[in-house]
């Protein structure tokens, strides 16, 4: 009798299908008049729901150059297929304003996950 894992490795069992799943950064430059928006508490409290709404947003935060400085950006790790989707999580981030917010998409590397697991 041969157990589970080499049953699986040898096929006796349906394999799941494979996504190919890029990590991407996204660096965010902001203007000055992103700190008002910052400070709007309602604003602030519905990004951060955004935030642990979208798993796939791994990493984020502000951006300073130095210490006790004001941001001039942030930065977020995603994990998503393609550079569009990234792009739509962006725009439907409550503190992307266009007018006051750039941002650069940057892919660094790709993995293999196995959906379903």
């Amino acid at each position: 009798m041969i157990g589970p894992r080499l049953a699986f490795s040898m096929g006796k069992y349906p394999q799941k299908p494979a996504t190919l799943m890029t990590h991407w950064t996204v660096t965010f430059q902001d203007a000055p008049e992103m700190t008002r928006l910052r400070a709007d508490k309602l604003r602030r409290e519905a990004h951060i729901a955004f935030v642990r709404a979208h798993p796939e947003l791994q990493i984020g935060g502000a951006l300073a150059m130095r210490p006790m400085q004001d941001f001039p950006g942030a930065i977020w790790n995603v994990e998503a297929e393609s550079r569009a989707d990234v792009e739509r999580l962006i725009l439907r981030d409550p503190f992307y304003v266009a007018a006051l917010r750039r941002y650069t998409i940057t892919a660094w590397s790709t993995t293999v996950a196995a959906q379903n697991v």
